[in-house]
């Protein structure tokens, strides 16, 4: 039996970064939260501690922070793939790199109902995401959204389930609907205009949810994707987690109360997940880009 080495790469995790534009008398924040990893030839630095090909992590949170300084942000898309290019191009050992990036929201606060100049409140926990994949002189980008709370207080129903002797739920034709969106979308190349399509991505996502009639979350969760992909022919393909965020109607009768649909508990756990990809048909091969995406998507 042999033992040999597999896989591997290294890298900075979570370098906190805020840029703000201070170009004019209206200021702009980008708040990130940066991750690189290379791949190439570490071998020796596992079997024999030879470091000789390994760029330190101090020195690629320092890269992040330089390119942040020279070539400014712009769409975190684009932010990483200059810096993963950068890595693949300037040392002979490198061959790959993969740059996460997520994207925290803030929002201009308003005094006497003008927006103040440079004075922000942070937005909610939802959060713009990408991951850029270097392999050689070819990227990969995978871009998406998570945290994203919805809910539609009707337009659901669930009913025609098989039943066992552990099945306890009733069917319903009128529910809440409510989930936690994690969706990431595969694009076609890069040249891209990242921040208008995300945008257009995200409402495809949330107007689909909004107007869908759901028999399942797993109906609204294909047909969200679907209206993505319809609308946008840069996307390859969408994949989505969406937990069931429960909400059970509360029985009020030990206290003498009707509950026609009005009051509901909203318990946190447990939950169901229901996650999904959703295609093109002649979407091209990934490649890498998935390789080390975390969960699902």
């Amino acid at each position: 039996m042999a033992i040999e080495l597999g896989p591997n790469q290294f890298g900075k995790a979570e370098i906190r970064l805020v840029h703000v534009d201070r170009t004019g008398p209206v200021h702009h924040l980008i708040d990130l939260n940066v991750s690189t990893a290379l791949r190439g030839d570490f071998a020796a630095a596992h079997l024999t501690g030879d470091n000789s090909h390994v760029l330190t992590t101090d020195a690629q949170k320092n890269t992040v922070y330089a390119f942040a300084r020279e070539h400014g942000i712009g769409q975190i898309e684009d932010f990483a793939i200059r810096l993963g290019r950068h890595f693949v191009d300037s040392f002979s050992w490198i061959d790959g790199a993969q740059i996460e990036i997520e994207q925290y929201h803030w929002n201009r606060i308003s005094v006497d109902g003008a927006p103040h100049n440079h004075a922000f409140s942070r937005a909610s926990g939802e959060r713009r995401n990408t991951v850029v994949t270097m392999d050689s002189d070819a990227a990969f980008v995978v871009s998406g959204l998570a945290g994203l709370v919805v809910l539609k207080s009707t337009g659901s129903e669930f009913w025609g389930f098989p039943r066992d002797r552990y099945t306890t739920l009733a069917e319903t034709t009128d529910r809440i609907l409510a989930t936690e969106v994690t969706a990431r979308w595969r694009y076609i190349g890069t040249g891209h205009d990242f921040g208008p399509l995300f945008d257009g991505v995200r409402k495809s996502l949330i107007s689909t949810f909004a107007g869908v009639h759901s028999l399942a979350l797993q109906q609204t969760l294909y047909r969200m994707g679907e209206a993505a992909l319809t609308a946008h022919p840069q996307v390859a393909e969408v994949r989505m987690s969406m937990p069931n965020k429960h909400h059970f109607l509360v029985d009020l009768e030990p206290f003498g109360l009707d509950n026609p649909d009005v009051v509901y508990q909203a318990p946190d756990r447990p939950y169901g997940r229901i996650e999904a990809t959703v295609l093109r048909d002649d979407a091209p091969a990934p490649g890498p880009s998935w390789q080390a995406v975390p969960g699902f998507c």
